[in-house]
């Protein structure tokens, strides 16, 4: 039996990794940028100090970047604390997890790292294997250089390596006046394009971009020929503003993540997608069949509960995401599903020309859901139902108790929204567990985990789920201890 401070430890691991998962610090619908951050840096604070071991392991989930550079930066300032072994153990996760984030969030960090005066041994170590396994050292020096020029001060990062030819690299960021030629050809494109319109286009759009509003390129113009060198992010994000100019920016929806792509459809006027409605729902199918993979058809008959409210419309910062992610799982769970039946607060049946609207009437629409008697129930909502105020909670409870004890339908809550003041994802019952979601991507993987939150796996459980997790993330072979067990 799992003692008590089991029991508190497990229970403390899955709120610190409920609030990685969903809060980025950023303002919310109900709670301001401040509220958030605070709310968070205590999690941070509180579960390194505790759980360091667990902290550090929460590396290898599906934490947003936000978090897991948080998670590397605590650990790195806070080197004195760990053993020589979690010293190691951590090492490498961290190493695992910077070689997935996007670059511009590492060199953030590595700023944060200077700015708080981290500069030990082992962080110049892991900046300087972090930058040598760096595919394109150039195309970093264009796109991030006061990034790379920070980490490269801060570090003393090897700037003449194999790669480079004769220091150009070091000139480039420190001394580009120094040369009048750069054999490098991005180097030198950059060079040239301070006087030259033709070298723009040889650059990233990010860099051109600068160059193009300098030398008074004509927006069309630019971004038809710039094309060719956008990301697939950036062609997502450039679409409308092309399309609005009449310029061509071929781009395959299809093959889009999935709640990015939802988000784009969001942000696409009701006109726009109804006119677009073969094309956009054909692009959000194939992406949630990509993402489905193997699963495709295997869940069985699933309902699902989506919250429409107004408060999806999140904030500013964050605008539509609780609704894009809400959207993009609806379309997850269809690819998933065998059988599957949509409840959306707002009553639509229109799943493209969602939009937030209304109330939160969460426990009338359980009632509609329950009724078909699923095998698995998905909600995804922020968790205020209010329509009326906690009806959601007892139908959900009263049906666990009194109509389903034996678990004939799987339940699972999963919450987009992190609530500061509770410093946790917002539960709608104490009988089903709940767990925070920001990709719907990261649906599948999340409700095994989920299930730890509803108290019907114990502590043991969990760190044989982590530890698994953890040797799974690091490329170990199964069967090995994890250091932080």
């Amino acid at each position: 039996m799992a003692s008590g401070s089991d029991l508190v430890a497990a229970e403390d691991v899955l709120l610190f990794v409920n609030a990685a998962i969903t809060s980025t610090g950023q303002r919310e619908f109900h709670s301001d940028a401040g509220a958030q951050q605070l709310s968070l840096d205590f999690l941070h604070a509180y579960v390194r100090i505790n759980y360091r071991p667990l902290y550090a392991a929460s590396l290898a989930l599906d934490i947003n970047d936000h978090n897991a550079a948080l998670i590397v930066q605590e650990l790195l300032r806070t080197a004195g604390e760990a053993t020589a072994q979690e010293r190691r153990t951590e090492g490498r996760l961290i190493a695992a997890r910077l070689a997935r984030l996007p670059a511009p969030r590492v060199y953030r960090l590595f700023r944060a790292l200077r700015t708080a005066k981290v500069n030990n041994r082992r962080t110049r170590a892991i900046m300087r294997d972090w930058f040598a396994a760096r595919p394109d050292a150039a195309l970093d020096a264009v796109k991030y250089r006061g990034g790379l020029k920070c980490a490269a001060r801060h570090a003393h990062l090897p700037l003449d390596g194999p790669a480079d030819t004769g220091g150009e690299l070091g000139d480039f960021l420190f001394a580009p006046d120094r040369r009048k030629h750069f054999t490098t050809p991005l180097l030198d494109a950059w060079r040239r394009a301070h006087y030259e319109q033709g070298a723009v286009y040889e650059l990233p759009f990010t860099v051109a971009e600068g160059f193009a509003a300098a030398h008074g390129i004509d927006r069309r113009v630019f971004l038809e020929r710039i094309a060719p060198r956008m990301t697939r992010l950036e062609r997502l994000r450039t679409q409308e503003s092309a399309r609005a100019r009449g310029a061509r920016v071929d781009l395959d929806l299809g093959g889009q993540p999935l709640t990015r792509l939802a988000s784009y459809v969001l942000g696409l006027p009701l006109g726009d997608r109804a006119a677009r409605r073969v094309e956009l729902t054909g692009a959000l199918r194939a992406a949630a069949r990509r993402t489905a993979g193997a699963q495709a058809g295997t869940w069985g008959r699933v309902a699902a509960v989506l919250d429409d409210s107004f408060s999806t419309t999140g904030s500013r910062q964050k605008r539509h995401r609780p609704l894009a992610t809400a959207l993009a799982c609806h379309f997850l769970l269809e690819a998933l599903a065998e059988t599957y039946l949509p409840r959306w607060t707002s009553g639509r049946r229109d799943a493209l020309l969602a939009f937030p609207y209304g109330p939160t009437p969460l426990g009338m629409r359980l009632l509609d859901a329950l009724e078909d008697a699923p095998e698995r129930l998905v909600i995804v909502s922020d968790g205020w139902d209010n329509a009326p105020p906690g009806l959601a909670g007892e139908v959900l409870r009263v049906w666990r108790t009194r109509l389903d004890p034996e678990h004939r339908t799987s339940v699972v809550h999963l919450n987009p929204v992190y609530d500061a003041e509770d410093f946790a994802v917002r539960r709608l019952s104490a009988s089903v567990p709940t767990a925070g979601v920001r990709d719907a991507e990261d649906l599948p993987a999340l409700v095994p985990l989920a299930r730890f939150a509803e108290g019907r796996t114990g502590p043991a459980e969990l760190r044989a789920h982590l530890d698994d997790r953890v040797r799974r993330f690091l490329g170990e072979e199964p069967g090995r201890k994890g250091a932080w067990a």
